[in-house]
């Protein structure tokens, strides 16, 4: 190194001299710092020089790397570091073109030491700012290096440890030398993210490993500063915070791909820990581009196992928990409408027993309880996800779900068949199951914004179907809905407690717009508990749930009108147990009498009438000692006690109606409505004078249960959004009113004329007598049985086209003959009365 003759070496240009000299004879002695003082010196003297220094250092130094002199090589790189932090002139980028070829040098080394150094002086200079762009730069080659230093296997933990921390750091130094710099190759090009973010989560996934055979919490403690896995979630978090709004895509594509390559998402401990990192590292605005590269993977895995598409629903459940309180606007609708697109195709695979719906002819066998799994998973996401969206949205949430719930009422395509039943009621549980989800905690002040009549009318519909599990359900969502002050978990269990002041309930007055709703809707929902009350198949959950719902109307919805409607309603689900028309089992009978009991017991207190609550606890006494198999502590038990003679009970065990209606009169409630028997309604509107008779809508004596089906009272209930059929239906009011069978008999044909008609719309437009007429005709189709209604439609139907015949007779005739009279069609003599064709009309009236 020095063996040159002086006369030479005093020929050979300064800076070759000056690098020489900052070499000791002896490379333990390290770097003569003097020299290399006045090389830096030089060097920002004459910057000029510096891409020659770096060419001159790069060379000695590869001359090393090749003679195995490795303590110059550390020097030679020591002296670089310090020539890079001082040297900040324009023509800097020659020198860093000599640095990086002396970095990429040390790295292609076998020699774990010369790679962690160039590591090292890489990352050094990657932390310096550099005053002047470089248009030709690349770091592909360190990309691909580093990479492959994150995977090292290296016999020697401790070392194969180190070099794979080189590797993370150096990753980290490329990024940030990158990622700012739009004149630098792009980072975030597939190319390379498909390499650095598979070689970050290797770490990750490695140290998950490591943990669970740690033999000591205190030693993982201690090795954790030093630990890859720690380094390499600091440089993930590193990456993703830098990432723009088009760069999330190439970001999380190959986390989506490495965990698919190694079978991540069953176990999903480290998946879910990744996609936390994930969350909680990109920007806030961004996390719903993250929603949707899951819900496309889930798409696109959707013939995979069942195992795998429940990893990515969990996955998905945990970051859309943590993007709602981000910007997931635009992804809210769709998230649910693929979640509940996977439902049903898991619903499918589990019938089908294949992924291609032929059968057995799938390549893979589908095991039913992991389908099982799945949904579970889908309705777990759905109500996690849910639960974090504001009020507005998680209506819109359960509107949309709602509208996917096959229900034939509502003339939906459903299919037909065995198999397509099931398909049916799998998917309408499973769905019922979501909305429950999605409903469980919801506040909302408003209950015509939570329940609008699109989605009461739906849900009601499937409460009166067959399958007792799907009226639970229903009864389970509407309790969730009304239930606003988490009043549910104190009356679970059905009881006639003697001081309800120990439930500690919270009770508010009603608002307005709760007095808004229950007039509108308040028919409606006592007329589907009565229905519901009547069902054979329920079971103690159902009896449990309409208990539940009652009180809960009582405490949360209720005014004076709408307790003395429910006190009437009760009392007639006693009279359905009591009369048993519908020929329910023993244990039915007494669930509604048990029923009855508590639920008058509850609201007797709330009332805070004295005669009201002796008169209730004197008819529990006297059940207590004669009949104790009509209370809940006796029937809602796991082997309840019933008897077989209910029809020879005594009427002292029964609430009697017109005793309670004489107490609650003389404290100021409504007497003649108390003292109306309650009848189901079709519209929201109950009449105190209603006549006491069959319920409109009950199932007539010896019809089958089977042809009493949801879609007829679904029907109905649409009906019920009408203020007045004699309204809608004025045509039919008027004949009815002026045209009943017996007035026809004896009433003479009129005369008619522009005149007679124009008479008749004035007067039904103007005289009260017609408005009472109408009335009539209303409350005779509310309260009439259904049989007579139509006997009375179909004579109707007769009768108008009997008038519509004689029309016609009239106005076709051919002048009328001399004797100025004409034979009627039913032969009554009739008036002379001028064609049609000779009718003068006013001016206005003709087209």
């Amino acid at each position: 190194m020095t063996g040159v003759c002086g006369c030479c070496g005093a020929l050979r240009p300064r800076y070759k001299r000056l690098v020489d000299n900052i070499f000791p004879e002896d490379p333990e002695d390290g770097l003569v710092k003097t020299n290399m003082e006045k090389l830096t010196f030089y060097a920002l003297s004459a910057p000029e020089k510096l891409d020659r220094i770096g060419a001159y250092l790069s060379e000695r130094l590869i001359r090393d790397v090749s003679r195995h002199r490795y303590g110059y090589v550390c020097i030679a790189m020591e002296a670089l570091d310090q020539l890079l932090m001082a040297c900040h002139c324009q023509s800097i980028n020659l020198f860093v073109e000599s640095f990086l070829k002396m970095v990429a040098k040390l790295l292609e080394s076998e020699k774990p030491n010369l790679q962690i150094l160039g590591t090292n002086s890489f990352v050094k200079f990657a932390n310096i700012e550099e005053d002047t762009p470089s248009y030709h730069r690349s770091y592909d080659f360190f990309v691909s290096r580093f990479s492959e230093m994150c995977h090292s296997s290296h016999d020697d933990p401790d070392v194969r440890t180190k070099i794979r921390m080189s590797g993370i750091k150096g990753l980290q130094g490329v990024v940030r030398k990158t990622v700012n710099d739009e004149l630098q190759a792009n980072i975030w090009d597939p190319q390379h993210m498909d390499k650095i973010v598979p070689s970050l989560l290797f770490n990750l996934q490695h140290a998950e490993e490591a943990e669970s055979r740690s033999p000591s919490p205190l030693q993982a403690t201690e090795k954790e500063k030093e630990s890859p896995a720690e380094l390499a979630e600091r440089c993930l978090r590193e990456l993703l915070g830098r990432a723009a709004y088009g760069n999330i895509k190439n970001a999380i594509k190959p986390v989506l791909i490495h965990l698919d390559n190694h079978s991540l998402w069953e176990p999903k401990t480290f998946a879910i820990r990744c996609f936390k990192i994930i969350m909680y590292s990109i920007q806030p605005q961004h996390s719903h581009l993250v929603i949707q590269q899951l819900l496309g993977h889930l798409d696109a895995n959707s013939k995979s196992a069942a195992t795998v598409r429940a990893g990515i629903v969990e996955v998905l459940s945990e970051a859309a928990v943590i993007a709602a309180s981000g910007s997931v606007g635009p992804t809210v609708l769709e998230v649910f409408n693929t979640l509940l697109r996977q439902l049903r195709l898991s619903i499918d695979y589990a019938l089908t027993g294949s992924y291609d719906g032929a059968g057995s002819v799938g390549t893979k066998i589908i095991k039913e309880h992991e389908e099982r799994m799945f949904q579970e998973a889908v309705i777990k996401t759905i109500g996690s996800f849910a639960s974090t969206l504001p009020t507005y949205q998680r209506s819109e949430v359960m509107l949309f779900i709602m509208s996917k719930v096959p229900l034939p009422s509502l003339h939906q395509a459903v299919e037909a068949g065995k198999a397509g039943e099931n398909r049916n009621r799998l998917t309408q549980i499973m769905l019922l199951k979501s909305l429950l989800q999605v409903s469980l905690g919801f506040q909302c002040s408003n209950m015509l914004t939570a329940l609008p009549s699109s989605f009461l009318d739906r849900l009601l519909s499937a409460a009166l179907m067959e399958d007792a599990e799907i009226r639970l359900f229903v009864l389970e969502i509407l309790i969730s809905f009304i239930d606003r002050h988490g009043n549910r978990h104190k009356f679970s269990a059905i009881s006639t407690i003697s001081d309800i002041s120990v439930l500690k309930l919270k009770v508010d007055k009603c608002s307005r717009q709760d007095t808004v709703f229950m007039k509108k809707h308040a028919q409606q929902l006592y007329r589907h508990i009565y229905l519901t009350c009547k069902e054979e198949s329920n079971v103690q959950a159902h009896y449990e749930a309409l208990y539940s719902m009652l009180v809960l109307i009582s405490i949360e919805l209720a005014n004076e009108e709408v307790v003395v409607d429910l006190i009437r309603l009760v009392l007639a689900v006693q009279e359905i147990a009591q009369i048993n028309e519908d020929n329910l089992p023993a244990y039915n009978r007494c669930a509604l009498y048990a029923l009855g009991a508590a639920y008058l017991n509850l609201i007797s207190q709330l009332t805070t009438v004295p005669t009201f609550c002796q008169h209730i606890h004197e008819v529990i006494q006297m059940r207590q000692k004669e009949a104790p198999y009509l209370l809940p502590e006796d029937v809602f038990v796991e082997r309840p006690r019933l008897s077989r003679s209910l029809d020879r009970l005594g009427p002292e065990v029964f609430f009697r109606q017109s005793k309670i209606s004489e107490v609650l009169g003389g404290s100021g409630y409504n007497s003649d409505r108390l003292s109306t028997p309650y009848v189901p309604q079709l519209t929201g509107t109950c009449l105190p004078g209603a006549s006491r008779g069959a319920p409109a809508l009950s199932r007539p004596p010896g019809r089958p249960r089977a042809q009493r089906p949801a879609p007829r009272s679904a029907d109905e209930d649409r009906l019920s959004k009408r203020k007045s059929i004699g309204e809608t239906i004025s045509l039919q009011v008027e004949v009815e009113s002026r045209n009943s069978p017996e007035r026809e008999e004896r009433a003479p044909a009129e005369e008619i004329t522009y005149e007679t008609l124009k008479k008749a719309i004035d007067s039904v437009a103007v005289e009260e007598q017609e408005r009472e007429r109408r009335r009539q005709v209303v409350e005779k189709f509310q309260k009439a049985p259904f049989e007579e209604i139509a006997a009375h439609c179909g004579a109707r139907a007769t009768l108008l086209q009997s008038k519509l015949n004689q029309i016609f007779e009239i106005t076709i005739r051919p002048p009328p003959s001399p004797s100025g009279t004409i034979t009627a069609a039913y032969g009554q003599p009739q008036n002379h009365s001028i064609p049609v064709y000779e009718m003068k009309f006013p001016d206005l009236c003709v087209y």
